[in-house]
């Protein structure tokens, strides 16, 4: 295809670029040891094999993503589904979903496209922060990963924004792909899911005519994600204690490899995405002479709402809302033994964080605070009393 030369410094890789990439990757012993670790009883020389056999980004996902996501779900769930019954497996979308992990919410995604019938994948939005080592950006960007740049100077994030909008209308409109995108920059730590109006201020960026008629290029679909258990919600409530104690901290590059890898291998439970109807009727709906300002806090609002109303919970987060504000006001969605099976999980949660001056109360708060935010919205979503008796 014929790819405009101004996307490709963050564009996937295309498919005449992968046997040179192929050979960098092959080369780089960190790459050798983590595909060692990934798939310890396949021999390095079958693996750069059957990576050479495939011609194209999806043959590699197929071939290498696929399956270890497949095996891996055998070990950390009890099961993953998505419920595309809203929208048609024909078409292609901008998936734009809460985020609760690095790496797994857009690698089961991808998953679960062709577990319900989708003919591609899709391209996934990932910070620049997360590709410090060349060989992972390299990675990433076979696996269809497209890059977005953080931490620049205002002129320059401009211009990068401006980038970025143009090649996801691009890959809508003439790749013919699935694009995922996070609502907000970085993941929602208390689970308090907002779609923040400066991701959908650069998607309208790109593309002809109105904010409106420029976001309906993208045929936007808002992806409830919902895990039972966050693997890495001790490491959340540790940095919450940190931030607080520490004036000025910031989390390291070894913090977010071990997110990844704590995210990617940690126990899971039930894991459900859920696509919300096509905001393409919505944003037909909507008044063309209301102010552009009042337009992004309309579809921001209706994202939200999507999303809260689409989560699947699990008697954990109802356990949780009780134990927060000290009632038992859901004990309908949970058992006595669901109540103390949480319990449990807090307490070796709570266990793992090993920090200076750590304050056990206001841990065990944010935890609970990032298991009852779902409830919390989903309740006020539906005109329902989240402390109702």
């Amino acid at each position: 295809m014929n790819i405009p030369s101004e996307f490709d410094a963050i564009r996937p890789f295309e498919p005449e670029e992968l046997p040179e990439v192929y050979d960098r990757l092959l080369s780089n012993p960190q790459f050798k040891a983590v595909t060692s670790y990934v798939f310890p009883h396949i021999p390095f020389d079958v693996i750069a094999q059957k990576m050479r056999s495939c011609k194209t980004n999806l043959e590699f996902q197929k071939a290498f993503c696929y399956g270890f996501l497949q095996d891996l779900l055998e070990k950390v769930s009890t099961g993953c589904d998505m419920d595309i019954s809203q929208i048609d497996n024909r078409k292609r979308y901008t998936f734009i979903s809460n985020h609760r992990d690095i790496v797994m919410d857009s690698a089961l995604l991808d998953k679960l496209l062709i577990d319900t019938g989708f003919t591609t994948t899709c391209e996934i939005a990932i910070g620049d922060n997360l590709l410090s080592l060349p060989w992972v950006k390299d990675l990433v960007r076979v696996n269809k990963s497209f890059i977005v740049e953080r931490n620049l100077p205002m002129r320059q994030m401009l211009m990068s924004s401006k980038r970025l909008s143009e090649y996801m209308h691009f890959a809508i409109s003439e790749k013919h792909e699935n694009i995922w995108i996070a609502q907000r920059e970085g993941r929602a730590k208390d689970s308090n899911d907002r779609t923040q109006e400066a991701v959908l201020k650069m998607m309208s960026m790109g593309g002809q005519g109105s904010v409106v008629d420029r976001l309906l290029q993208l045929h936007i679909v808002p992806l409830a994600i919902s895990y039972e258990y966050d693997p890495c919600d001790f490491l959340k409530a540790q940095e919450f204690q940190l931030k607080r104690d520490m004036k000025g901290w910031r989390k390291s590059a070894q913090d977010d490899v071990t997110s990844m890898k704590t995210g990617i291998m940690g126990y899971k439970g039930a894991i459900h995405y859920h696509c919300a109807p096509c905001l393409d009727d919505f944003l037909k709906s909507l008044d063309p002479s209301m102010p552009k300002n009042e337009v992004y806090a309309a579809i921001a609002e209706h994202i939200d709402q999507a999303i809260f109303r689409n989560y699947r919970l699990y008697p954990c987060n109802y356990v949780a809302l009780d134990l927060l504000q000290g009632t038992g006001c859901h004990a309908d969605h949970y058992t006595a033994t669901d109540k103390v099976s949480f319990e449990q999980y807090l307490q070796g949660q709570l266990a793992k964080i090993q920090i200076e001056n750590k304050d056990e109360g206001f841990l065990r708060e944010r935890i609970l605070t990032m298991y009852a935010n779902p409830v919390v919205n989903y309740l006020h979503t539906v005109g329902e009393d989240c402390s109702r008796a």
